[in-house]
């Protein structure tokens, strides 16, 4: 081998090193991926992550204001299939959440306390994204969450259909527009939320 062609073997070896040693890119999820992982990990029969590019984590979004929801569909408690349309005739504030998702564990109580907190007038569903709907029901028997409705969407569909990361919650008004979403944790008690929620 030529001294040259051993310069330029070095030199892509080096530059293949350098490239392995750069930390990945921060999508705004970072933090909240590595507290999922001390949470639980996701096993083999659960979601992936989105590849969805994140927002800054509880800040409103109002880019898909006035758009339709979905018809993708997902499932209640009985098994029933629905769809955000069926809901129609009230404001819905729809969470995409898993029980591996550690910001959407964290906020859940909270999501609870905004759903008590409006006496009924909006109908607040927290749709799990778990592929084992047992999980999301043992979450809520634990935590005793009683004011939220727990649906489960094994399949993806609707979070697919929303290129959501998790948490994602989506308010729609009463004709199933959307008025905001909100991508990552955000306390639905405080009174900031509260004025959000009143926008209905």
């Amino acid at each position: 081998m030529s001294a040259r062609s051993a310069i330029v073997l070095l030199l892509g070896i080096a530059t293949t090193i350098a490239g392995c040693d750069k930390p990945a890119s921060d999508n705004g999820q970072a933090a909240a991926n590595q507290t999922a992982a001390q949470v639980s990990t996701p096993s083999a029969d659960e979601a992936p992550p989105s590849t969805a590019p994140a927002a800054k984590a509880g800040a409103v979004d109002r880019s898909h204001k006035g758009e339709a929801a979905p018809a993708a569909a997902f499932a209640n408690a009985a098994g029933k299939p629905l769809t955000v349309k069926a809901f129609g005739g009230k404001p819905t504030l729809v969470n995409l959440w898993a029980t591996w998702c550690a910001p959407c564990v964290k906020e859940m109580p909270t999501l609870d306390a905004a759903a008590k907190a409006t006496s009924g007038r909006i109908r607040v569903v927290a749709v799990s994204e778990d592929m084992d709907p047992k999980k999301a029901r043992a979450f809520f028997a634990d935590r005793h969450l009683s004011a939220i409705e727990p649906m489960y969407d094994p399949q993806l569909g609707l979070s697919l259909a929303l290129n959501a990361n998790l948490p994602t919650t989506i308010l729609y008004d009463k004709r199933g527009r959307e008025v905001w979403r909100v991508i990552g944790e955000r306390d639905w008690a405080s009174a900031e939320s509260r004025a959000l929620l009143n926008e209905v």
